[in-house]
């Protein structure tokens, strides 16, 4: 039976106030992301307060679900990690708490909060796309005069094109203007010129009101009656100051869009799938339609003439004609018309299939974003668990509070969620992927990951110690190790010397011996490196009774013999027979061809390191062995070794 204990509320407690604080931090960080892509819809409009109000209120309502899975992965990792830096997390395992039994109220509690999410997207989200939507339609209609570009024809104002060489932000003038202005059909256009100008809007953002500077003015006339030219077929007039009002409505007034509401982004899971039907229906029929028409035009055979007798009866029973015999019988204006007739039908048949598969290709693609909406429903609710499992046990693990460490590997987790996600999204939405592999891509990768780091960290494994990595990057590259013995500062029982020298001696003579027998600098058989036993238990015996003589005499006073035990190579004594200790795990390497190559060049290198390493232990053995056997007789004596 679930009970709450004081240790749930006191994580719990932890939890919550990191949540909130950095769910704030993450919604504002994703709506400043976010806003840089409307920015220049919101500079310059003389937008009031209440408008940018609303604009930021249907922004964060659309975000929200986004900065939940964030602010999970980034407070767990603090809660858990101040709970290790601590020491506290110590205390509650040493109390016979596992970690997951510490982590189910945060559990819970992170469940609740996907379900919350779900809700948002099903419910506020789609309400707040749609009017967001309306919103930015409308302040885009605010003020166009900031809108006009330069270099280019601006249609916005409606019944004029207006080009604008260049124009000046800071006193508004604009020079280089020239407007085309339809005041019927396209004889009856104006032309205007102008070296420059002002636009403004007037009070009641009913008109806009245009102040030309030396400019013409050029205009056909119309006719003034049925019949009768007109006296004054055409104007041209120039002037110095010019003003002119369009006629423009700039009220912000929310858009009805049909186009709005079809969005898959603007429908609850439940209408998804409802419309998903409809949709499919549509595109079989849609496609039915047009392979009916390929038949009936595209593909359709052509007949053949009446009197053409045999043609005909070979058409009846199912035999190929040569269409080439055919052609070449006709006269050669007739292969003329002939050849123009059947270019104008395959250029018209290729026009028709090309709009089609356009109209087809968007069809499509609707479909596919309204599966996609309807899975990022899931998988968005779902990654809040997913990053509280990954976040958690890492903060366990690393037992780094704070904002530093936890926030560098919120963000890199995020990143990777991030990229795979959009990834798989884009190439699912352009039907690269298959729906479900792209919108599930970040889930799959991540989800083993958090089950990784949650087995480790309840069994308190350690998935980030450096110095195990160091150690087996050493071993997989083969970098050499030292030794490093220095004088003992208590020393109970001396060295005995002569047993010492003894064993040096005999590892000596075991060298000469395995160097003798073994021919280290020749390139052995790559079948019996990675697919036979090929284990050395000569070098073994011999590197076991060199250390025990180290071991002993590294308790010696003497500074001379402590030098030459340094000088003592430290040898690998497996890794210049095969790479590995496993034989399945050796032919497994050999089969693969790029690891059996580098594996195998690694072994030629410890083998040549080995026979160095050996005639190095011969050359310190023969300067040591007469020292050691000078304090060993010196030991024998009684007298004081120094």
């Amino acid at each position: 039976m679930f009970r709450i204990k004081k240790l749930d509320i006191f994580i719990a407690k932890q939890f919550g106030l990191l949540f909130f604080a950095t769910f704030f931090i993450c919604q504002f960080v994703l709506m400043m992301q976010f806003l840089w892509r409307y920015v220049d819809d919101l500079i310059g409009k003389g937008l009031s307060l209440e408008v940018m109000a609303q604009f930021f209120w249907y922004m964060g309502l659309m975000l929200m679900p986004q900065a939940f899975p964030l602010a999970i992965l980034l407070s767990s990792l603090i809660t858990f990690g101040n709970l290790g830096e601590s020491s506290e997390l110590t205390a509650i395992k040493a109390a016979g708490i596992s970690l997951m039994q510490a982590m189910r109220s945060l559990t819970v509690i992170v469940m609740c909060i996907a379900c919350i999410s779900f809700f948002f997207q099903e419910v506020i989200a789609p309400r707040a796309f749609v009017s967001f939507r309306q919103l930015l339609l409308a302040m885009k209609q605010k003020n166009p005069e900031v809108e006009i570009p330069e270099g280019i024809f601006y249609d916005g104002i409606p019944g004029s094109n207006l080009y604008v060489q260049k124009k000046d932000l800071n006193t508004g003038m604009l020079y280089g203007i020239m407007i085309y202005r339809m005041n019927g059909s396209y004889d009856d256009a104006a032309v205007i010129l102008a070296d420059s100008g002002r636009i403004q809007a007037t009070a009641e953002k009913k008109h806009l009101l245009l102040t030309l500077y030396s400019g013409e003015w050029f205009e056909n006339m119309r006719q003034s009656g049925i019949g009768v030219a007109a006296s004054v077929p055409y104007r041209r007039e120039t002037f110095s100051t010019k003003q002119i009002v369009l006629d423009f409505d700039s009220g912000l007034d929310m858009v009805e869009s049909s186009w709005i509401a079809s969005d898959a982004r603007a429908k609850s899971m439940s209408m998804i799938l409802h419309d998903l039907d409809s949709i499919r229906e549509f595109n079989d029929s849609v496609g039915h339609q047009f392979y009916a028409d390929a038949n009936r035009t595209t593909f359709y055979r052509p007949s053949l003439a009446k009197n053409d007798s045999v043609n005909v009866r070979k058409l009846a029973a199912g035999q190929t004609i040569n269409f080439d015999s055919l052609y070449a019988k006709l006269s050669g204006e007739r292969k003329q018309q002939t050849m123009t007739i059947a270019s104008n039908d395959a250029q018209s048949a290729m026009s028709e299939l090309e709009y089609k598969v356009d109209y087809s290709e968007a069809l499509n693609r609707e479909e596919r974003n309204h599966q996609l909406e309807a899975m990022n429903k899931i998988t968005l609710s779902l990654s809040c668990l997913i990053f509280f499992f990954i976040g958690a046990p890492l903060g366990a693990i690393i037992r780094k509070g704070g904002l530093g460490v936890p926030v560098i590997i919120s963000v890199l987790v995020f990143i990777v969620f991030y990229i795979l996600d959009n990834t798989g999204t884009k190439m699912a939405r352009d039907d690269n992927w298959t729906v479900w592999f792209g919108k599930w891509l970040g889930t799959a990768v991540l989800t083993p990951i958090a089950c990784f780091f949650t087995y480790k960290a309840n069994n308190d494994s350690v998935v980030f110690n450096i110095d195990l990595y160091k150690n087996v990057a050493i071993r997989v590259l083969g970098l050499r190790t030292k030794r490093y013995i220095t004088r003992k500062e208590v020393i109970i029982e001396d060295p005995k010397y002569l047993t010492d020298a003894e064993i040096l001696k005999n590892v000596s003579l075991e060298v000469d011996n395995y160097m003798a027998k073994h021919k280290l600098l020749r390139w052995p058989n790559p079948i019996r490196v990675f697919f036979r036993a090929g284990d050395d238990h000569d070098i073994e015996n011999i590197y076991s009774a060199l250390e025990v003589a180290i071991e002993d005499l590294s308790y010696t006073k003497n500074n001379y013999v402590l030098t030459k035990l340094n000088q003592f190579p430290v040898i690998a004594t497996h890794a210049h027979t095969r790479p590995f200790q496993r034989k399945w795990l050796n032919a497994i390497t050999g089969l693969f061809l790029p690891t059996g190559i580098f594996f195998y060049f690694r072994m030629l290198r410890f083998r040549f390191r080995l026979y160095r390493d050996l005639q190095h232990i011969l050359r310190v053995n023969q300067k040591l062995i007469p020292r050691v056997i000078q304090l060993g007789d010196l030991q024998k004596e009684g007298d004081i070794v120094v």
